[in-house]
């Protein structure tokens, strides 16, 4: 099946992907939030499909700018959630390989730590992985 992203469609998935990262990087109490934003950033440049096009494309117009955590999730989390209804209504196989792939770069993001995440780090991958499921 063949679908087109509109440009906002496109910025939310954009959106819900970096912002999953950041959202990691400004909870990371353990001074490396640098080394979680490329770790993160790294593993969302290595998407495929549609979602993969989507991320490789440098992410201007995003609204990242939260000046706390707080701020920084309620932009977020819900762009994670729109970002999946919109696949899943347009392109399931799409949903699932964006679910992952933001799973992944967390992931990517929580191993800069070399163990377990922090209860904080841990915490919000919880949100993120919520929000995913959430649509």
């Amino acid at each position: 099946m063949s679908f087109t992203l509109t440009d906002q469609d496109q910025l939310t998935l954009r959106t819900a992907a970096y912002g999953a990262v950041s959202l990691l990087a400004a909870a990371d109490a353990t001074g490396k939030p640098h080394r979680v934003a490329a770790d993160g950033s790294i593993a969302l440049g290595s998407g495929t499909g549609l979602v993969g096009h989507v991320l490789a494309t440098y992410p201007k117009g995003m609204n990242l700018s939260g000046k706390s955590v707080a701020e920084l999730a309620d932009l977020v989390l819900p762009a994670l959630t729109a970002a999946m209804s919109l696949l899943k209504k347009q392109a399931p196989a799409e949903a699932d390989n964006f679910r992952s792939t933001v799973v992944v770069a967390v992931e990517a993001a929580a191993r800069t730590h070399r163990g377990q995440p922090s209860p904080t780090l841990a915490d919000m991958i919880r949100k993120i992985t919520i929000a995913l499921g959430a649509a």
